[in-house]
């Protein structure tokens, strides 16, 4: 317990005393949320981090989505070339007598779009769902090299 009086809230904590666990939040009386909800929320929608790789055959998209399954993942993609990859990750439930100590897995909704290039074969994208980890490949048309043909030289 704190030696110094609290002028910031509860008696118990207080944000000049090294041993207290809580954090004062200098934001927590302002309109905007700083709800854990509203911070879980946003930060699923931020922490799904996409790797994007052209080999020669295609185009590899890479997903890290600890935690979800393929049926709460959408991958789709619309006439203008645009794959989209999204999905939700639910609250976990929350019982009356639970008391939470840290809450830092992100939850919500997530949507990655992106613009695939011309040579990207529409038709035939796979996608694949192992270890947390989405993967969805975009065969590229093969460019045809054209036909040299070598001329002998008279003479």
């Amino acid at each position: 317990m704190s030696l110094i009086p609290s002028f910031f809230g509860s008696s118990r904590s207080n944000i000049f005393d090294p041993f207290s666990l809580e954090i004062w939040d200098p934001f927590k009386d302002f309109p905007i949320s700083s709800e854990p909800q509203f911070a879980r929320e946003t930060s699923a929608l931020v922490n799904t981090r996409v790797d994007w790789k052209e080999t020669p055959e295609a185009h590899v998209f890479k997903a890290d989505l600890p935690g979800l399954n393929k049926e709460e993942v959408k991958v789709e993609v619309e006439d203008d070339r645009m794959l989209q990859i999204s999905g939700e990750r639910k609250v976990e439930k929350e019982e009356k007598k639970d008391t939470w100590h840290r809450v830092e897995r992100s939850s919500g909704k997530f949507l990655r779009r992106f613009r695939l290039p011309e040579n990207a074969k529409m038709d035939q994208i796979k996608a694949s769902m192992e270890n947390g980890v989405l993967t969805v490949t975009v065969p590229k048309v093969e460019v045809k090299k054209p036909d040299v043909k070598s001329i002998e030289i008279s003479g």
